[in-house]
């Protein structure tokens, strides 16, 4: 018995003496890669501060220590990705005015896509809207100087300017055989970020061109307004390039009353968060149908994803631009900042939508719905007669149809054979409307 005491003992101290070395040791790695990391760092450092030297002193140009500091920091922020940039105070400046909603430009939403310089999206009534630049134009001059070596943030520098001086922008488009060249005056831009029209009497179609600090409240109005006579609604995110995070989150929640809407995920576990649903701003659950198209990024891809994901809405269309990462302004001084990427976006189902966007469930070419109008053909006895009250019904009918396009508050059935997306849209919601009740 004592043998088995000793022998249990001799174990337990033998445990004890490997369990202090194990523990001896961890400590020493640690404090060793700890060391070595401090180390690493301060050699970095110095390999930074010696050639800021070395190019102040040999440079054939005369550069002060600020200027090569500033070009230093807009290096290696526009390394970091397409989204992170130095905001020197000009820089700055101009992205609180732009923050205001109202600024001159051509009116138009920017990024780098495949290393390209792309159009999100030209916004609505837009000087760069109305010279007929597109969603997916790939920017490859502004005034004949080449795009390749631009920032975000430069180039739209550039394309700000006072109102009503030109601008020549060079693009390059899908199934275009050369690029295209297109001239477009400066003007101010100002944004209607909704607006909801009447689609035979019992669809109501809402339109967010982009999300400012009061989409949702807006889109709720409209509901409201029109909640009695809905059976369907109809989102329109087309060529949305998106906005406030806090706005797409609570516009998906006037129709989902529970589950995860989106999460980010970042490097600090203070930058995860996640954002739910909840029962209290629910305000209808009529079917839904959200179009999307490749000028759909950012808070738009949310709001779509989510409705997806949530098994909300069915959307239509084509394939976001894939913008799923989370940018915040840090200041640095009174007025410069960095605009630095601290994490990404994930929906509900735990996709990303970075880079791949998301994915219509029933994919609808844009463009015009093919009609085919019935010939016109006579059998009448008294062919002058017919014809004299045909032109009076046709004179009655166009007089109708110009009535009824003046009206802002509806989209007529030749908007609706303009758009195939749309039409597309409005016969989905027909069905669901009949299985659903």
């Amino acid at each position: 018995m004592k043998n088995t005491n000793f022998i249990t003992l001799g174990f337990i101290s033998v445990g004890l003496s490997i369990g202090m070395l194990l523990s001896t040791t961890l400590f020493a790695d640690t404090t060793e890669k700890k060391e070595n990391s401090e180390s690493s760092r301060l050699q970095a450092l110095s390999k930074f501060t010696k050639v800021i030297s070395i190019v102040e002193q040999y440079n054939v140009d005369d550069i002060s220590i600020e200027d090569l500091i500033d070009k230093s920091l807009a290096g290696m922020m526009s390394n970091l990705d397409a989204h992170s940039n130095y905001l020197t105070k000009k820089d700055y400046k101009s992205l609180k005015v732009q923050t205001d909603g109202e600024f001159g430009g051509l009116g138009i939403t920017v990024g780098v896509k495949d290393g390209a310089l792309t159009v999100i999206a030209p916004i609505e009534g837009t000087p760069a809207d109305k010279a007929g630049l597109k969603a997916g134009d790939i920017i490859l001059k502004i005034n004949k100087k080449s795009t390749l070596s631009m920032t975000i943030d430069e180039a739209v520098s550039i394309m700000r300017g006072k109102v009503g001086t030109p601008i020549d922008i060079t693009i390059v488009r899908d199934n275009e055989l050369k690029p295209i060249d297109i001239h477009i005056v400066r003007g101010i831009i100002t944004i209607e970020s909704v607006y909801a029209k009447q689609v035979e009497n019992d669809i109501l179609y809402i339109r967010v061109t982009s999300f400012d600090k009061k989409v949702a409240q807006d889109v709720a109005k409209n509901i409201k307004n029109k909640k009695a006579t809905t059976k369907g609604i109809i989102l329109d995110l087309r060529n949305n390039p998106g906005g406030l995070l806090d706005q797409a989150i609570d516009l998906v929640d006037l129709f989902v009353d529970k589950g995860t809407i989106v999460s980010q995920k970042g490097k600090n576990e203070s930058d995860n968060k996640i954002y739910s649903a909840s029962k209290g701003t629910t305000l209808t659950k009529v079917p839904m149908v959200v179009l999307i198209n490749g000028g759909s990024a950012s808070a738009s891809e949310i709001v779509s994803g989510a409705l997806q994901d949530l098994k909300r809405a069915v959307l239509v269309g084509k394939n976001t631009f894939g913008k799923g990462s989370v940018q915040v302004v840090l200041p640095i001084t009174d007025d410069e900042a960095i605009k630095l990427t601290i994490a990404r976006y994930y929906l509900p189902s735990g996709r990303t939508i970075q880079a791949v966007g998301v994915k219509p469930d029933i994919e609808v070419q844009s463009g015009e719905v093919p009609t085919h109008e019935n010939e016109f053909s006579l059998k009448e006895a008294d062919l002058k007669k017919h014809l004299k009250e045909e032109l009076k019904k046709v004179d009655v009918e166009q007089e109708e149809n110009k009535e009824e396009q003046t009206k802002k508050d509806i989209i007529t059935p030749q908007q609706i054979n303009k758009d195939m997306q749309l039409k597309e849209a409005i016969d989905i919601i027909k069905a669901l409307v009949i299985t659903q009740g």
